[in-house]
């Protein structure tokens, strides 16, 4: 068996994954943020079972790891039952970028909500603590900043982001439904902007679409004025949340908010972004994007006291190591568009 080799990704950190190894299902498992937490779980010595459909995630972010006999790849659709024997279940199957999940509205709600119902049932047969992965979208367009869990949000139920928002509060219900109902074991995680290597070149999330746009010297496109804000987490951090949360205890079932609370206007970030790429671009803007939250800033005191977790990767940092994996993608297209 080979011994598990940690790259700059998942190294830095202290293993709190459990002394004891688990069978650990990720649905979703291939995508930007999956792929990370099956690498880490990996590294602390689990069996990881990979489920994915490939519909937005893709099989090199999982590609490294497919030599390592603790990991395996099942192709499926989390919107059909499935049976698998896991003791821990993270279930961050998805689309999660405004492109995606408003490519397909009625499939994004379906595969939150009936993926949620399959992962519930598989977790309430197996008696296996379940996480889900939920979303900042939960609030909407806020009217309070920051955000704290206790918050209801400010959604709108009809309109174009409302497929990924409604469907990601539903889910939340079902857990905790489930949890009052049957028992199960959940933990639920609400996950503010996340940015590093791995992100798809065209997810149209304003990271990877400022850096890319930096790149090849493009315009660099803001939708509304620029003012609105985001706080933005490292994945290293992210991932560091959820283990933590995933080995809290029973009582601990959130919700939690798990993001950065350094809040930076968008126009900021673009500019900080040509400047790091010494790029030639220009900063244009583009009509708002409806139902666009102005303000997004979690209110991390819940993570801090119940997981004693925090961000530590500074945003310069974080966006300078996603510059450079952006850059070997950009190169190593290039090369590949001239054999």
């Amino acid at each position: 068996m080979r011994s598990f080799v940690p790259n700059e990704i998942c190294s830095g950190y202290d293993d709190l994954s459990g002394r004891t190894p688990k069978k650990v299902l990720v649905n979703g498992g291939a995508g930007f943020l999956g792929s990370h937490l099956c690498e880490r779980l990996l590294k602390s010595g689990h069996e990881v079972i990979c489920l994915d459909n490939f519909s937005t995630g893709r099989r090199s972010n999982v590609h490294h790891l497919r030599p390592f006999s603790r990991f395996r790849i099942i192709e499926h659709d989390v919107r059909n039952p499935f049976d698998v024997d896991a003791a821990l279940i993270f279930n961050f199957a998805s689309p999660a970028s405004p492109p995606d999940y408003q490519r397909d509205p009625v499939g994004t709600l379906l595969t939150n909500v009936l993926g949620a119902v399959n992962a519930l049932d598989l977790a309430r047969r197996n008696g296996a603590t379940i996480v889900q992965s939920s979303t900042s979208e939960v609030y909407g367009d806020p009217e309070h900043s920051p955000q704290r869990e206790s918050y209801c949000g400010n959604v709108n139920p009809v309109g174009p982001r409302a497929c990924y928002d409604e469907g990601k509060r539903s889910a939340e219900t079902l857990f905790f439904d489930y949890h009052r109902t049957y028992g199960v074991d959940i933990r639920v995680g609400r996950i503010f902007n996340t940015y590093g290597p791995r992100m798809r070149p065209d997810d149209g999330r304003v990271v990877s679409n400022f850096i890319v746009q930096a790149l090849q010297n493009k315009n660099i496109t803001i939708y509304g004025d620029g003012s609105q804000t985001r706080s933005f987490c490292y994945v290293d951090d992210l991932i560091e949340g959820f283990i933590r949360f995933s080995n809290a205890g029973k009582k601990c079932t959130g919700p939690i908010n798990l993001g950065n609370p350094a809040e930076i206007p968008v126009r900021q970030l673009a500019e900080m972004i040509r400047e790091m790429t010494n790029s030639r671009s220009r900063i244009v803007h583009l009509p708002r994007v409806t139902d666009d939250p102005k303000q997004r800033r979690p209110d991390i005191s819940r993570a801090q006291a119940k997981l004693g977790w925090q961000p530590r990767v500074a945003l310069d940092i974080g966006l300078g190591k996603t510059i450079k994996y952006f850059e070997a993608r950009l190169s190593a297209a290039k090369v590949a568009e001239a054999v």
